[in-house]
């Protein structure tokens, strides 16, 4: 099994990116790779809600030719998926928020590759603003009908110079717990197929309430 994770700082080495690797680490204990995609350093252009993703399905994005069309791909193959995001002022990173929204509509276009997958957000921020942070990414998960794992405290570490997160002792067991979680949570998964049938998938109804 492979996990695909996101991560949204500029910073390959930073505290985000130790972040996952604790996460990463504990999914190698049972045998789950893990990929991490750094895009923080890179130019990615938001959605133009031009709607050609919904009309040719044809798992790319036809506005821009960048890394989310290559991400697509990835999450497609992945068992898992893991958002990572630096917290500015109480949100995930803004490269970060246009990359997941032009990656998570062109999933919805195309079929929704990721329901029933396991999918984890977390967050590394210097003092507070990590919740709102790590809820604002988990509704991409949510609206996709990923699996969601849980660790034993809300999934924030701390830290502002690359290596401060190691020595939030807290920070850091919260991230074990939650690969741990997140490993188990994906065998019963792999385990269930076959044996016990998914529910069938509902067409997505949209109500707009100005017409």
């Amino acid at each position: 099994m492979k996990v695909l994770a996101i991560n949204g700082s500029p910073h390959a080495k930073g505290n985000t990116a130790y972040a996952i690797g604790v996460v990463a680490d504990e999914l190698a204990k049972e045998g789950i790779e893990t990929e991490v995609l750094t895009i923080g350093k890179e130019t990615i252009h938001g959605c133009l809600g031009c709607g050609r993703c919904y009309k040719e399905r044809n798992e790319t994005c036809p506005a821009f030719d960048d890394m989310v069309n290559e991400a697509f791909q990835k999450i497609k193959e992945a068992d898992g998926l893991i958002l990572g995001s630096p917290i500015h002022y109480a949100g995930m990173a803004g490269v970060m928020s246009t990359f997941l929204d032009r990656l998570f509509y062109m999933n919805g276009a195309n079929g929704n590759v990721l329901r029933h997958k396991a999918g984890v957000a977390l967050g590394a921020v210097r003092r507070s603003g990590g919740i709102p942070a790590v809820n604002q990414l988990s509704k991409y998960l949510e609206y996709s009908e990923m699996v969601i794992p849980t660790s034993n405290y809300w999934n924030v570490i701390h830290g502002t110079k690359p290596g401060d997160a190691e020595q939030d002792a807290e920070g850091v067991q919260i991230m074990r717990v939650l690969g741990k979680n997140m490993a188990w949570l994906m065998k019963l998964i792999e385990a269930g197929k076959g044996t016990i049938p998914a529910p069938e998938a509902e067409k997505k109804v949209m109500t707009n309430f100005v017409r």
